[in-house]
This record gives structure tokens, C-alpha cells and sequence, in this order.
């Protein structure tokens, strides 16, 4: 349980109440969804959001439908009293905790399926992962309806799907990107680096690492081919396995060629040490 003093909504009709007065006082309503274990990364977009709207609701709910079978939703941490005492001091205005009961009750059957930069990269892991995404985004948009919405750019593919969703569906709501948090070492903020024992944390920083000089050497005129191959046999050294170590164009995802960056490119990738998976990923820019 939170303190009675956080302002909390656990149903859809209490969350739109609360809405629905700021509304009649033409309020602007931000919005940031998050699975809870909030770290400085989620924090930092409830100050974005605070910066850009007069209202903020953050959810916090463990989506199970961007879990497969054999993924970690029963190990996913759970932080909540926690979780309520940073948003409290973050000046989130609600927090709103759906239950799976609340989010999919007896007899839900929709689902999102997409394309586009749902494509590759996660889904070829997690071929689950964006259509769980978007279905549970999309009832959050509609329970909320808030004005603009903040995701974070160390889920970059995410981030795309999410815009490509909301132009496609005419969803009224604007997306905007928070920058990457990083721990002193590089490594990009994730709920999940706390599965980590104190030698993977060591090991974890060489990846963001990797991904600059992966960037830095496309923006140097090194051809993709090239600069993907020492990226990728830098992380296959460094790590327990590889996933993808990939560029792609920055506003699409699509694949690009092998030759000479001649666009904006992101550079992504996802490695795992032990059990624990990790995903980052910077931007490239072409040579000047």
C-alpha cells in the first residue's frame, strides 16, 4: 500500500474523475507510463513532463502482455511504496495503478499487431514485445487522454512504434522523447540493471562504450560494413551473447546499406550478461 497523502487512482472511472477537473479548469494533462522501479531516467521525464504540462499522471503498471512465456514478469521488480515517495517528490500529480484485472478483464480479446519499426531488431528476440506495447499504450491513452505523452529514447524502437501508432490511429496526443539517463560509467538507466551482481555492473558500462565509437567511426567516413563488424566483434568479447548490434535510419528503422553513412542513423544494440539483458543505442550522424 502507498501513504494516503499520494494522490492515486486504481480505476479507470476514479483516474477520469480527477482528469476530468482539470479539464474543466483548461488544464494541460502530461502523461508518462512506466512498469515501476523507477530509476532517474523515468524521473527525468515526469520533470519534462511537469515542465510542459500543468497536470502529470504517471502509470505504473507491469504489462503482462510484453512478457512471453519463460520472461522475468514474476521476477520483475516490484517497488511501489518506493516508487510513490519519488513521484511524490517528483510533484507528480496522480499516479494511477491499474490491475491486470483492471486493464484486461474477463473477455479481452483486442490486440495491436504492427509494422513498420515494429519490425526487427526487439521483435526478432521478442517477436511479442511491440504488439503487447502498443495494446497496453493505447488503452492507457484512451483511460488517461492526456495531451502529450513522454517516452524515453534508451527505448528508442519503442519510441518509433509509439509515434507510428498514434499517427495511424489519429490518437490526439503528442509524443515527445526524453533524453537517455546514464549511470557515471555510461550505462544507460534500466530497472533491470538491479539484476546485476557487482562484476556484470562492470562489465555493463563497456557497452555504451562501444556504441559511441561504433558512431563516432560511421560519422569518420568508415563504411557500415566496417564499422558494424569491429562494433559487433568488440561486443561479442565483451559480453555473454549478442542479440543485434545494428544501425539503421534514425526516423524509420529500415535497414541501410553497407557503404558510407549518408543520413541521420541510430546505432542499437542488445547484448545479455548471465540472465540479464541489455539494450542501448545513440545516434550517428553522417560525415560532414
Amino acid at each position: 500500500m502507498i501513504t494516503q497523502q499520494i494522490p492515486h487512482a486504481t480505476t479507470v472511472s476514479a483516474l477520469r474523475t480527477r482528469v476530468r477537473t482539470w479539464r474543466e479548469d483548461r488544464l494541460s494533462v502530461g502523461f508518462v507510463p512506466t512498469m515501476g522501479a523507477l530509476h532517474d531516467g523515468h524521473l527525468s521525464l515526469v520533470r519534462l513532463a511537469k515542465a510542459q504540462c500543468d497536470r502529470v499522471v504517471t502509470s505504473i503498471f507491469v504489462n503482462p502482455k510484453q512478457f512471453a512465456p519463460g520472461e522475468d514478469l514474476d521476477a520483475y521488480p516490484r517497488t511501489l511504496i518506493d516508487d510513490a515517495e519519488k513521484l511524490t517528490d517528483a510533484k507528480c500529480d496522480l499516479i494511477y495503478l491499474p490491475t491486470p484485472e483492471v486493464m484486461y478483464p474477463d473477455g479481452f480479446t483486442a490486440n495491436l499487431a504492427l509494422k513498420g519499426p515494429a519490425l526487427g531488431l526487439e521483435a526478432a528476440i521478442r517477436p511479442h514485445f511491440f504488439d503487447g506495447v502498443a495494446t497496453v499504450v493505447a488503452k492507457l491513452f484512451n483511460q488517461v487522454r492526456p495531451d502529450m505523452a513522454f517516452f524515453g529514447e534508451k527505448d528508442y524502437q519503442q519510441l518509433l512504434v509509439i509515434r507510428q501508432m498514434v499517427k495511424d490511429l489519429d490518437f490526439p496526443v503528442e509524443i515527445l522523447a526524453g533524453e537517455t539517463g546514464r549511470d557515471t560509467d555510461g550505462l544507460a538507466l534500466s530497472s533491470r540493471n538491479a539484476y546485476l551482481d557487482a562484476g556484470q555492473r562492470v562489465r555493463a558500462g563497456q557497452l555504451n562504450h562501444i556504441l559511441k565509437a561504433f558512431a563516432a567511426a560511421l560519422t569518420a567516413g568508415t563504411d557500415l560494413k566496417t564499422a558494424r563488424g569491429e562494433a559487433l566483434a568488440a561486443a561479442t568479447a565483451a559480453f555473454d551473447a549478442v542479440d543485434y548490434v545494428e544501425a539503421r535510419c534514425a526516423t524509420s528503422l529500415a535497414e541501410l546499406g553497407d557503404g558510407i553513412l549518408d543520413g541521420p542513423a541510430r546505432v542499437l544494440a542488445a547484448v545479455r550478461l548471465g540472465s540479464t539483458r541489455l539494450i542501448d543505442n545513440m545516434a550517428a550522424k553522417p560525415p560532414s
